[in-house]
């Protein structure tokens, strides 16, 4: 899940100057906190999304409204595409947010036949979604106007990327799972190629 604003501001790196001793460094121009934004939660595999889902704004997310509205039409898509094996041997990735970790989301998922792949603790920006996905749909959106405009270039955006970038971002993600387990949990991106 993540917030995406209707309207773009630059980015934090692009904010970055060096300034000579007594220059007066350039003026960096900050959101409202009250800036109209919609949250997102993306479901996607090694060969591109599979659910996008908008929240209204107002509704309160709860684990019912996780189950109903991101979990069974993920379920219903991922039986769509795969109709002879359906949920069997599907896995789902989440972070430990206390709606993804509550008791009637994992029965839910276990009631399905989807296994749940653990989070390491303390570990957000290790998901695919978090150091990739997110930062590339924020790279190419535009100003739209509604959250159903923002969904409509988000999912163009997603559905726009080659499926072998997809692949290699599974790829990675194997790789920094790997190196966080070989360092027990530490940091360990000074370590990554």
């Amino acid at each position: 899940e993540s917030w995406f604003y209707h309207k773009q501001l630059g980015r934090k790196s692009s904010n970055a100057a060096w300034t000579a001793s007594g220059e007066t460094p350039p003026t960096v121009v900050q959101r409202s906190h009250f800036a109209p934004k919609t949250l997102f939660c993306i479901f996607f595999k090694t060969t591109g999304p599979v659910l996008i889902h908008h929240v209204e704004r107002g509704q309160t997310i709860d684990h019912d409204y996780y189950i109903n509205n991101y979990l069974r039409p993920l379920v219903n898509e991922i039986k769509k595409q795969r109709s002879s094996s359906a949920t069997h041997a599907i896995k789902i990735h989440h972070d430990n947010a206390r709606l993804h970790v509550h008791e009637d989301v994992s029965t839910y998922l276990e009631s399905q036949g989807i296994m749940k792949m653990l989070q390491p603790p303390n570990s957000p920006d290790i998901t695919p979604s978090d150091f990739w996905l997110f930062d590339l749909i924020k790279q190419n959106l535009t100003d739209p106007r509604s959250s159903v405009s923002l969904h409509r270039v988000v999912a163009k955006v997603m559905f726009s990327i080659n499926e072998d970038e997809y692949k290699k971002v599974f790829d990675k993600w194997i790789e920094w799972m790997k190196l966080c387990v070989y360092n027990h949990g530490d940091y360990f991106e000074h370590l990554m190629k």
